[in-house]
């Protein structure tokens, strides 16, 4: 994976949530960490269980990504890192992040779950950051159902990562650091292997299904798609917003009736889990969390269905 996507070194690990802990354990990230709550929960596991304490900041309401001009107000003398996701694989406004981190002297992690095959001025994502942490869970773009990785440019946390995924053990079985069994196993690195060889024809079949989707559509003055500002996606999920959740449940329903179904990626808000996180208010997030819904965007979709997935759509608008 590390040749195909000319990155210097990839350490898989046995998914994704793993990846962001080993990530954060690795950095000696402690106390706040700001990211964003329009992702999954895993974003925000990885960070509880390794006793930090995430700091939600509101999104960008066009790349549906962590708002650069929102961070500093969310800085305070406990803040130790950035986690922001390249959401469906958008990425970030990268140079801003690595600028706020520098002037803060913060760490930063990217949540890349959802990127691999994307670029940003020229390189894939994942090099980027002080760690990147990625997943080849079965919904992702390369899968190899179930693992994730760790990509980082300082050879000297290359090697600490070995370590760590592998009970602290250095390359001659002493123990010299707190680790745990986070290594990927031969039968999904077998999968990922032979997925790997149609990984090239499976970003070609996305951007295109991608393009035809956004064509189809045309220019809906009662839809809203996510805007690439800051890079290449790999335009692995289709998302689209609607002026409404009432809206949104009605064309819902009119797919289901035609034995389609698509996600509602990512509802609710992260923020309003309140079960597991004091609730902090991040209006846009929440508001583009009940209207959002990600269409069927996967290698076997038929261009056809594509156009009657449209054609549904618009009739119920």
């Amino acid at each position: 994976l590390a040749n195909k996507l000319n990155l210097d070194n990839y350490i898989a690990v046995s998914n994704g949530t793993i990846a962001l802990q080993m990530a954060i354990k690795v950095l000696g990230v402690k106390d706040e960490v700001i990211t964003s709550p329009f992702t999954w929960i895993a974003t925000v596991s990885a960070l509880k269980w390794e006793g930090c304490k995430p700091v939600f900041c509101d999104i960008d309401p066009e790349t549906l990504n962590l708002d650069p001009n929102r961070i500093e107000d969310c800085i305070t003398d406990k803040t130790t890192a950035i986690m922001p996701v390249h959401v469906f694989g958008n990425p970030c406004d990268i140079s801003s992040m690595e600028e706020i981190a520098k002037k803060y002297n913060l760490k930063v992690i990217y949540d890349a779950a959802h990127a691999i095959g994307s670029q940003y001025k020229g390189r894939s994502v994942l090099s980027y950051g002080d760690i990147s942490a990625t997943s080849t869970h079965s919904t992702k773009l390369l899968n190899t159902a179930e693992g994730g990785g760790c990509v980082t440019l300082d050879i000297n946390l290359i090697e600490r990562l070995k370590r760590i995924r592998f009970f602290g053990h250095n390359r001659n079985k002493d123990i010299v650091e707190d680790g745990f069994n986070g290594k990927m196993t031969e039968v999904h690195a077998a999968l990922g292997l032979a997925n790997l060889k149609y990984f090239n024809d499976v970003l070609i079949d996305r951007k295109e299904k991608y393009k035809l989707y956004l064509n189809e559509f045309g220019n809906s003055e009662n839809l809203s798609f996510q805007k690439q500002k800051y890079g290449q996606s790999n335009n692995s999920y289709f998302p689209v917003i609607f002026k409404s959740e009432k809206q949104l449940l009605k064309i819902q329903t009119a797919l289901n009736k035609e034995n389609i179904y698509p996600r509602r990626y990512f509802y609710p808000s992260v923020n309003t889990f309140t079960k597991v996180l004091d609730y902090k208010k991040c209006k846009i997030s929440e508001q583009i969390s009940n209207k959002i819904l990600c269409l069927p965007l996967f290698y076997d979709l038929e261009k056809e269905h594509i156009i009657k997935i449209v054609k549904i759509i618009d009739a119920h608008l």
